[in-house]
């Protein structure tokens, strides 16, 4: 076994638990031993009596200890046999742009259109190699939760944040989404000359409240931005807008819905602004998701694959071979014989 070391050392200081585990037993079976003498006095001993077999509960403690070592050490993370690795990132940027005005609740597509923009941006995340990625959340403003990054858990965590509340605007402002987007792309106009491919992925049922998209996208073209758009949602019978119990815009229809003069609000997906938007950058695409379904795994990998991935970098990193799993099942299988003891001499 070559190359023994320890990946998270600062756990072996939970070791220092062991022994006063050990202490702890050790007083609660005195304890018991006088607590047995008091009560039954010279019938110690005797079947009756009920003292059980002090070995087994000895072997009892002594399971624990070795149960709450092992863990300690494989919350160290012992690892050996280190494998030098390369590790390339690629110069492909890619910022998510998710639509969560409340026309997104709508539930012609299940469980609804915002589910399933995030959903399929999940689906990109076990696709995306070495390319960084970021997500901006927009309804009448825009707001970034996701810094464009290579961590791709940081990414899921901050997608599951992804919620109607997470912009304190209402509305629909496409137009703006994609200036915020285009300058988390390109903080800088240097920046365009940097070699990467740039791409916005707008997820959005389209409706969008007089924020020039167009000129937006436009100006992205300008600096080497790709958009791609995602319809979402029925462009013919549309599908009621959901109301929050708590929405000051007017009352709440019987089913829950936004209500205007009485009628209930009904969202349509709009796809000639999406597909104008798509169509005003370089290799731009429209796709219309409608009421179906879309794999955006393989649509990102075969749009990603068209841009021209120039390595940003080259890192040289190690790669273990890890034996924790190992003293976690030790430690397992000392819990389970502590609890088969625990019932034998009870």
């Amino acid at each position: 076994m070559s190359g023994l070391t320890l990946l998270e050392p600062r756990w072996l200081l939970a070791l220092a638990a062991v022994p006063v585990l050990a202490l702890l037993g050790v007083l609660a079976l005195w304890v018991r031993r006088v607590a047995v003498r008091r009560y039954f006095g010279h019938a110690v001993g005797k079947p009756w009596a009920g003292s059980g077999s002090a070995g087994l509960r000895v072997a009892k403690v002594v399971l624990a200890c070795i149960a709450a070592g092992a863990l300690a050490v494989a919350l160290a993370r012992p690892a050996f046999n280190p494998r030098p690795q390369r590790v390339q990132r690629s110069g492909r940027d890619a910022v998510f742009v998710i639509d969560v005005s409340r026309s997104m609740l709508a539930a012609d597509l299940k469980p609804s259109r915002l589910e399933r923009a995030k959903l399929g941006v999940r689906d990109v995340l076990d696709a995306a190699k070495g390319d960084r990625i970021g997500i901006v959340a927009f309804a009448g403003a825009a707001v970034l939760k996701c810094p464009l990054t290579n961590d791709y858990s940081f990414v899921r965590l901050s997608l599951d944040d992804v919620r109607p509340d997470s912009v304190g605007r209402g509305g629909t402002a496409i137009g703006d989404a994609i200036r915020f987007a285009t300058s988390q792309l390109l903080p800088t106009d240097e920046a365009a000359k940097d070699g990467r491919s740039r791409t916005i992925f707008l997820f959005t049922d389209g409706e969008d409240h007089e924020s020039r998209p167009l000129e937006a996208a436009q100006d992205a073209a300008k600096k080497g931005i790709r958009i791609v758009t995602i319809g979402l949602g029925s462009e013919l019978a549309g599908a009621p807008v959901p109301a929050a119990p708590s929405d000051r815009g007017g009352r709440t229809a019987g089913g829950g819905t936004m209500e205007y003069q009485g009628e209930a609000v009904v969202s349509k997906m709009d796809p000639g602004v999406l597909r104008r938007v798509a169509e005003a950058t370089p290799g731009g695409v429209f796709l219309n998701v409608g009421t179906g379904n879309i794999e955006m795994d393989t649509v990102y990998t075969r749009l990603m694959k068209s841009a021209v991935a120039v390595t940003q970098d080259s890192t040289e990193s190690v790669r273990y071979t890890e034996l924790f799993q190992a003293l976690l099942g030790l430690a397992l299988a000392c819990m389970f014989m502590e609890m088969l003891i625990d019932g034998w001499y009870r």
